[in-house]
């Protein structure tokens, strides 16, 4: 039963269980601690791996230093379809959601500015870059008739269903400046600037044992809407070892978000059912990139990155919502690092690309109280609990007609972590349970199912060089 489930946790899952929704504590990793990061079709096609190989604005989304390396003027546009399908699997029932989005991926620029003087300093190139990705992630999980609520007005019902809906977009524009030192040093500056946009909704469904019909709860403080815009700064170096060798460092500086949120909020002993407007200050991680390249000839090069996360996210407290989130962070956080592979094979006009990316789990082990299949309820300890490892596999073709180009990529996107809900205790000092017109639902443990997360993603980029 859910309202008799209360089992003691272990200290690191305490915070857990106290901080607002899942979906903060998720949004807060998956969103604003990480940038969008769809480039070109080469770009993606190359696993995002180009900080030590730059050439073109993309350079912005991983080492600034790499708007020195070009030599021309470039612009281009992407076209991204992306492809997002979760399926949730609940006491031997799956439901599986697929989102499919189109839209205006990334535009990149670079001018060149040749120095016709007896300097060293050959180029000083300026570049900007726009990046833009859908959030949308709707994860719908089967219920389980084991697990009943008795209600006080002596009715039963069970799970039918439990969804986490999330829309929006994430978006960055950036502009720098790179130069080029006697071809073998490159150093390079850029700032970029984030908005969001989030739709988020928790809901679940419990059908009535004695009717069979219907009905339908939202947890406290959801929906919420969130707009959202941020600032940051990077900084790189590129250097050549040899004529065939280059390596490259950069430095992102954490970005500063400012939110406004609104929520809506259920059984205020003063309000009611209503909902409040508020303001939220988030400092995503600084990061760290270090790359390094080998370009054999104008055929072949290769391209690997490493990055790492090298603080916590953290909001500014004005409260003991901020307060909770911090110590979970704290806690719980594990500094997220990135390994991107690419490379790319030229065989006169054409281009032939491949990649891989691993980006390692966000998250220490966590123990809560979870519900077995069966109804009851007991200690359980999760290594990927809300997010966990992902891996991308990418690969693409292209073709220069000199001025003009035409790129193409696909990408893969896999992810397995088991995804909490249900949680909500009311109490006479807590109000975070899951509520309808007519009911409310108070339960001390959470529901947990196990998720695949699959995305394939298609790019096509139209490019001009002068």
């Amino acid at each position: 039963m859910l309202k008799k489930s209360l089992v003691l946790m272990s200290i690191s899952a305490a915070f857990f269980a106290q901080a607002q929704d899942v979906s903060v504590i998720r949004n807060s990793i998956d969103v604003y601690s990480s940038s969008p990061n769809i480039g070109s079709a080469k770009f993606n096609a190359m696993g995002g791996s180009n900080g030590a190989l730059g050439g073109d604005a993309n350079s912005l989304l991983t080492n600034p230093a790499g708007l020195g390396v070009a030599i021309s003027g470039e612009i281009s546009g992407t076209l991204s379809i992306l492809s997002n399908k979760n399926t949730s699997s609940l006491a031997g029932s799956s439901f599986g959601y697929k989102t499919n989005k189109g839209d205006l991926g990334n535009v990149g620029a670079v001018m060149t500015f040749q120095l016709m003087t007896e300097s060293a300093w050959k180029f000083i190139n300026v570049g900007v870059n726009y990046s833009n990705q859908s959030i949308e992630n709707y994860i719908e999980t089967p219920g389980n008739s084991n697990l009943i609520y008795d209600f006080n007005n002596g009715n039963s019902s069970s799970l039918g269903r439990h969804a986490y809906d999330r829309y929006g977009y994430m978006s960055k524009t950036s502009v720098g400046v790179g130069a080029n030192y006697n071809h073998n040093l490159y150093i390079g500056a850029g700032l970029n600037f984030f908005n969001s946009s989030i739709d988020q909704s928790d809901t679940a469904a419990f059908t009535s044992l004695q009717t069979g019909a219907s009905e339908y709860f939202s947890k406290q403080n959801t929906p919420f809407y969130e707009r959202g815009n941020g600032f940051s700064a990077s900084l790189g170096v590129i250097g050549k070892l040899s004529p065939n060798f280059r390596v490259g460092a950069a430095l992102e500086t954490p970005t500063f978000w400012n939110i406004d949120r609104s929520y809506n909020f259920y059984n205020d002993a003063i309000y009611g059912d209503d909902y409040a407007i508020e303001n939220r200050k988030f400092t995503s991680p600084l990061k760290a990139t270090v790359s390094a390249a080998f370009i054999a000839s104008k055929s072949f090069s290769l391209n690997v990155d490493y990055s790492l996360g090298l603080t916590t996210p953290k909001y500014k407290v004005y409260g003991v919502a901020e307060t909770e989130l911090n110590d979970f962070f704290k806690e719980n956080y594990k500094n997220v690092s990135e390994l991107r592979l690419g490379a790319e094979y030229r065989l006169k006009q054409f281009r032939l690309r491949g990649g891989y990316a691993f980006t390692s789990n966000p998250l220490d082990a966590l123990t809560i109280s979870s519900f077995n299949n069966d109804g009851s309820a007991s200690d359980r300890s999760y290594s990927n609990l809300m997010l966990n490892n992902r891996n991308a596999l990418s690969f693409g073709l292209g073709y220069d007609f000199k001025s003009f180009y035409i790129d193409a990529a696909y990408q893969n996107i896999s992810s397995k972590y088991t995804n909490p809900f249900l949680r909500g205790v009311v109490n006479d000092n807590v109000e975070a349970g899951y509520y309808s017109p007519n009911n409310l639902i108070s339960s001390d443990s959470y529901a947990v199912s196990d998720v695949k997360n699959n995305r394939n993603n298609f790019f096509l980029t139209f490019g001009w060089k002068f």
